[in-house]
């Protein structure tokens, strides 16, 4: 069984239409994990549960500060579900999976994606462009912006997919109104996270066999720009916003209630931001987190096969 939720964010590339040359990286397992690890000057506000108790393991990668090729992003997603699948085929214990992380920019469209939300010639595209195998339109992912994606057993929780999408809006409605005293909210009949007309993350999901894997995109500094060269997630009516540009506005305000922070920079805010999601995750669905090794995630790469076509 393989389910798909047909609204918009992460994904995974069957392949890419148009790929831009880079560099080549160097291995994805320098230095991510050790600088995650330093303490912010803003703190966090503690949660106000007072009866939460973990009843699953959760491994995390907290690769917030890199800019992972998505690509690459995809390769591990792909193996650690493969895995996932062969352990409870054996019946034995599936713990779930988060990674935490920034793409360098690109474009991704779902399985039946319609080019006419793209403002560009597709053979000319400013950023890479991968047709994948998520459902949703187009949407764009880069620096500034926070893409957590869960890889977990829903056996170990609820298999029900619409419960899930309310769970992972819930993520990041908690974390913006405890951390920055923002109300998101949900809007009726569609998928994401939202200040008024303003769109803040956006969500998209795989299921394959009640793991699940692609996840949540949250603007935090983004650059907005590359939004204005496509329809994000086909919604013509609606505009993007960011953490950012919520809190430059706020500032302005009057009657603002939000917390008494300091000015953070964009390095602070992307900071703050990812820590609170992951509490909130880790509250919202109950599991304990365990952030994991570079050994690990070496591991992991070495277990990946090059993605193409065939894929």
């Amino acid at each position: 069984m393989t389910l798909t939720a047909t609204h918009c964010v992460t994904s995974i590339p069957t392949y890419p239409i148009c790929k831009h040359q880079h560099k080549p990286p160097r291995s994805l397992s320098w230095q991510i994990l050790s600088r995650s690890n330093r303490v912010s000057n803003v703190k966090i506000p503690q949660s106000t549960s007072l009866n939460f108790e973990p009843r699953n393991e959760c491994e995390c990668f907290n690769l917030y500060e890199q800019q992972v090729p998505y690509g690459q992003a995809w390769a591990w997603q792909k193996s650690v579900v493969n895995k996932k699948k062969t352990l409870i085929e054996r019946n034995e214990d599936c713990p779930d999976s988060l990674f935490v992380l920034q793409h360098r920019p690109v474009y991704t469209l779902g399985t039946a994606s319609s080019e006419q939300f793209l403002n560009f010639d597709v053979k000319d595209s400013p950023f890479d462009i991968y047709r994948t195998e998520r459902g949703g339109e187009v949407t764009y992912h880069g620096p500034g912006q926070i893409v957590m994606y869960p890889l977990m057993n829903l056996r170990n929780h609820k298999m029900d997919l619409h419960w899930y999408l309310r769970s992972l809006e819930e993520v990041i409605i908690r974390a913006l109104s405890k951390t920055f005293s923002i109300k998101a909210s949900r809007l009726e009949g569609l998928t994401g996270v939202w200040h008024g007309n303003q769109k803040l993350a956006a969500i998209g999901i795989r299921v394959s066999q009640w793991i699940t894997y692609h996840g949540l995109a949250l603007n935090v500094t983004t650059d907005l720009t590359p939004f204005r060269s496509i329809v994000p997630c086909g919604l013509r009516d609606y505009q993007v916003g960011s953490v950012r540009g919520l809190l430059k506005e706020f500032q302005s305000s009057a009657d603002c209630k939000r917390a008494r922070l300091p000015d953070p920079d964009d390095g602070q805010l992307l900071d703050i931001t990812c820590k609170s999601l992951i509490q909130e995750f880790s509250e919202v669905f109950q599991v304990r987190i365990n952030y994991e090794t570079i050994s690990r995630l070496e591991s992991l790469e070495r277990t990946c096969r090059p993605f193409g076509r065939g894929n």
